[in-house]
């Protein structure tokens, strides 16, 4: 099934208004007919079934006709993940929030850390990654994703059960207490500092250890979030 992701703000009278965009994917690369069937998620994980009715020029929009409203391919977790990254360089963000739609993360907030390069913020580009991977993941909700957010600011304003990962100063996983709510935070590629560990110990983190492996970061907040899934999540 062709999806496409349409905010509920362009739902009116059983249509289905697409973007530009989405009109010109529709029109040139998936190169849908009038009468074809697609279907339309509206971000907040509602999914519905729908026919081409109309389909725009290079300057107008597509329209579609709603059916009926469908279940998404991928039901959300119960889990409400947040995930904290430290800013990667170059396209190794870009593959956390990939990985991170794909894996059920309910938001992901990039942090400015003393280590991290804060200088490369690309929140445009990663809503757009997210959307794509949406659509191919099956799920019908976006997963949210933060300004940038400073780690002192990032560890005070958390909640529900609030874990650090760290290479040092751990724990093992089997240590975790959590329910269904959950804030993780993953570290930089210099890894913290231990003014960071303490600060985040002081405000209730819980620090693990995996193992003593030493991860790259962004294989770190990809790794932790299927863990995080597969002992509270739905992927066990």
């Amino acid at each position: 099934m062709r999806r496409f992701f349409i905010p509920s703000e362009n739902f009116y009278n059983h249509q289905v208004k697409l973007s530009l965009e989405e009109s010109k994917h529709l029109r040139e690369v998936l190169r849908l007919r009038v009468g074809d069937e697609v279907s339309v998620f509206d971000g907040d994980g509602k999914e519905f079934l729908c026919l081409v009715q109309e389909i725009g020029a290079k300057r107008d929009s597509s329209v579609l006709k709603i059916q009926s409203e469908i279940s998404p391919t991928s039901p959300e977790s119960d889990l409400d993940l947040t995930l904290g990254v430290a800013l990667l360089k170059g396209e190794k963000f870009d593959l956390v929030v990939q990985k991170s739609v794909e894996l059920g993360v309910t938001k992901l907030v990039p942090i400015s850390t003393k280590r991290a390069d804060a200088k490369n913020v690309r929140l445009e580009r990663w809503q757009k990654i997210a959307v794509e991977a949406a659509k191919q993941s099956g799920r019908a909700k976006l997963m949210q994703i933060s300004e940038l957010l400073d780690f002192a600011e990032f560890i005070e304003t958390s909640s529900g059960a609030k874990i650090l990962f760290s290479e040092r100063n751990g724990t093992n996983f089997s240590s975790i207490k959590a329910d269904k709510k959950i804030t993780a935070v993953v570290g930089a590629e210099g890894g913290w500092e231990d003014s960071e560990i303490e600060a985040a110990q002081k405000n209730d983190f819980q620090i693990i250890t995996l193992g003593g492996r030493i991860l790259r970061a962004e294989t770190a907040a990809i790794t932790i979030s299927a863990i995080l899934q597969n002992s509270f999540g739905d992927m066990n």
